[in-house]
């Protein structure tokens, strides 16, 4: 059975402020890795230590994908989408922290 695929607002306000190709591969690569085994590591799915925010995060080049399973509703919520720079993930133009302990980007 198919996981459904849900953004959440913010989620699609970062998809929606990169260019038009970036937004079609990373859509693209959620709807082959996510829809059937979003929780099975691979070399682009990675389960991320406890943290508020979200459990796994997608790799697509250099954008991360955050995001939650909820396995019983089938269920795949994306929390946060950014851009690796080095070590850093960049959201919205910031460096984001929010997993260290705040949600909020």
């Amino acid at each position: 059975m198919a996981f459904q695929i849900i953004l959440t607002e913010v989620a699609k306000k970062q998809l929606d402020a990169l260019a038009a190709r970036d937004q079609a591969i990373i859509e693209a690569e959620i709807q082959s890795k996510l829809e059937h085994e979003p929780s099975k590591p691979t070399r682009a799915i990675k389960k991320l230590r406890p943290n508020p925010l979200a459990a796994f995060e997608l790799r697509v080049g250099d954008f991360r994908v955050l995001y939650n399973v909820d396995a019983d509703r089938l269920e795949v919520v994306l929390a946060i989408i950014g851009q690796k720079e080095g070590n850093k993930l960049i959201v919205e133009g910031k460096e984001f922290h929010g997993h260290e302990g705040d949600p909020a980007p």
